[in-house]
């Protein structure tokens, strides 16, 4: 079967405003780490690859970004806008890492216990939506 040959999943791309806004929060904040970084005249943007274990995200500073609309900075209602969501990541002590997006100043979205699992959604310096789950 073809998708068979998929071997595991590589990353997750996300516009941003600015690059090393974004590439500071994401180290501070998430722990990642540039491993790439180029542009793409086609594009007219910017790109770069930060890495955080075997996860790697693709982020995006187009050279005239549009802004993210104000109903994907609300996680009930983006859900229900068709396309990509968010990353997810789990997590095994949400009240510590809680802690730790307070101290950053971190948006946080919302929180929630469902089927026993804590839930945190929070918003990157753009508004896009990040989800944290301990089981």
């Amino acid at each position: 079967m073809a998708a068979d040959n998929i071997v595991k999943a590589l990353h997750v791309g996300i516009s941003i405003k600015d690059m090393e806004a974004s590439l500071k929060w994401y180290k501070e904040v998430l722990g990642f780490e540039m491993v790439k970084d180029d542009y793409a005249p086609p594009l007219g943007a910017r790109i770069c690859f930060i890495r955080k274990d075997d996860f790697e995200i693709e982020l995006f500073q187009y050279d005239d970004p549009k802004p993210i609309p104000q109903d994907r900075l609300v996680p009930n209602s983006d859900l229900q806008t068709i396309g990509t969501k968010h990353a997810a990541f789990e997590v095994d002590d949400m009240k510590a890492l809680k802690e730790h997006f307070v101290a950053h100043n971190v948006d946080i979205a919302h929180e929630v216990t469902m089927d026993g699992e804590s839930v945190m959604f929070i918003r990157d310096p753009d508004g896009v939506l990040i989800e944290f789950i301990q089981k």
